[in-house]
């Protein structure tokens, strides 16, 4: 991921493994699931039998049992290959970690173990809902026990995987009176009565992704499907976003390195005004600029992964900076790559059509660019 990076005898096999899936298996149809907009079933379950769905996830279940480092790792290495697959990983690998680090023995029986051996397909993060993105704590859906069951009501947007998924990480309100520490955490299941699963978005990028609306109609969901405590869910969910954040910090890292290396290709290869576009000191401004963002946003991504490891008091800085600089950098990169293929970079012939319209996004999901800086320049002005 970075010349000159020491990495374990474990991360650099996590990494390699990753590399030879997605050399060998993501990118070779990354262009034709964009075009028509499939989703990668059958790599959803090659990447289960790898141990991608839980990276994180303890060996006793069931996972990888590796650190934040080779996860990172990891997403980038697929990321680079196609970026729609990589967040259907890095989603997957969500469900699991809360899924890992919530549940009870009989909970992890019956939905974490199935789900790591691929059987369940993918699996979501339903926070989001369709008047509240970034103020997650206004959330409107509602559980209201009755008996031994849980009425799920209300609706979740922008859910990825959603189309797919054998079982969702649902955040609804179950005190309602207490805002955010009224908000609980359930698992719901493909299938289950009262859960209505949306038409999938047509998509500027990530096309290659499932992105849908749930909605919860009287939904009835038994009380151990309860995650964690009663009320504490959004603190799961908080606790969550840091390793969603530095996830797409990583995916960013992986688009912007496989936009600069279209944007050399093709600067080798093209001539123009008697030599190759390598030659022009307006390209090689462009590729000096684009490298110094590349690996700034790898670094500063392997240093949030590092700090959640240790788990430091700074990792929701360090994985906010990693997330705002690594996405706005993966925007910078591609547009200027695309600038250097000139009238071919416009048109879907070439990656960096796609790679420009898959970075985009990633200024916006797992929090905003300007929610990132609310967190850093919070924890700045704590001192």
């Amino acid at each position: 991921m970075l010349t000159g990076s020491t990495f374990t005898d474990e991360q650099q096999l996590i990494f390699d493994t990753a590399m030879a899936f997605a050399r060998e298996r993501v990118a070779p149809g990354a262009a034709a699931r964009d075009h028509e907009g499939r989703f990668p079933v059958e790599l959803v379950k090659e990447m289960a039998e790898l141990g991608l769905l839980g990276v994180k996830v303890d060996a006793d279940d069931g996972g990888a049992g590796a650190d934040v480092v080779s996860y990172v790792l990891a997403i980038y290495a697929v990321s680079r290959a196609c970026a729609a697959t990589g967040v259907t990983m890095a989603v997957c690998n969500l469900a699991a970690d809360i899924l890992a680090n919530e549940g009870n023995a009989e909970q992890k029986r019956r939905f974490l173990t199935p789900y790591l051996e691929g059987k369940l397909g993918a699996g979501t993060f339903c926070l989001s809902e369709p008047h509240c993105g970034s103020d997650a704590a206004a959330l409107a859906t509602t559980a209201v026990l009755d008996g031994d069951n849980y009425v799920l009501n209300g609706s979740k947007q922008w859910i990825t995987n959603g189309g797919y998924a054998g079982l969702h990480i649902v955040f609804a309100k179950t005190s309602p009176e207490r805002k955010s520490h009224g908000v609980s955490c359930f698992v719901v299941e493909a299938g289950t009565p009262g859960l209505i699963v949306g038409k999938a978005e047509k998509k500027m990028g990530l096309r290659g992704s499932n992105t849908v609306q749930l909605t919860f109609e009287d939904c009835r969901v038994h009380k151990d499907n309860l995650l964690g405590e009663r009320d504490r869910g959004y603190a799961i969910a908080l606790k969550n976003l840091d390793g969603g954040r530095i996830g797409i910090a990583a995916q960013s890292c992986g688009i912007a390195d496989a936009a600069l290396e279209e944007g050399g290709r093709y600067a080798k290869e093209r001539t123009a005004f008697g030599a190759a576009l390598e030659k022009l000191q307006a390209i090689q401004f462009l590729m000096a600029d684009s490298a110094v963002d590349v690996d700034t946003a790898k670094l500063l991504t392997l240093r949030a992964a590092s700090a959640k490891d240790a788990g430091s008091p700074r990792t929701a800085r360090e994985s906010s900076m990693a997330k705002l600089f690594a996405s706005e950098a993966a925007g910078r990169v591609a547009d200027r790559m695309l600038q250097v293929h000139g009238g071919y970079g416009y048109v879907e012939e070439y990656a960096i059509e796609r790679l420009f319209r898959d970075a985009r996004v990633t200024r916006i999901y797992e929090g905003t660019s300007e929610v990132q800086r609310i967190v850093i320049a919070r924890d700045v002005l704590a001192g």
